[in-house]
């Protein structure tokens, strides 16, 4: 029974009289999307920007380091044949 009660009650609710809206709530709302989208759009860019330095940084890094060289070893092999 509690469903038919709850479905009564949103039934009353949309037939009764409707609040009014505010006259600029439209144009708040519009204007609000707007700053929304534009500061995701500068974030985005944003990431794009930091991701992509941080890849020339890490080429320049690996290009001047070049670590997939072993490093030379410290001890001189041992010499044979004297």
């Amino acid at each position: 029974m509690s469903p038919d009660r709850k479905e009564d009650q949103v039934r009353k609710l949309l037939e009764g009289p409707h609040p009014m809206v505010p006259a600029g709530l439209a144009a708040a709302a519009a204007t609000h999307g707007r700053r929304l989208l534009r500061r995701r759009r500068a974030l985005r860019r944003l990431g794009w920007s930091v991701l992509f330095a941080a890849a020339v940084a890490f080429t320049v890094w690996a290009s001047l380091t070049r670590p997939w060289v072993t490093p030379p070893s410290g001890i001189s092999p041992p010499l044979e044949g004297w």
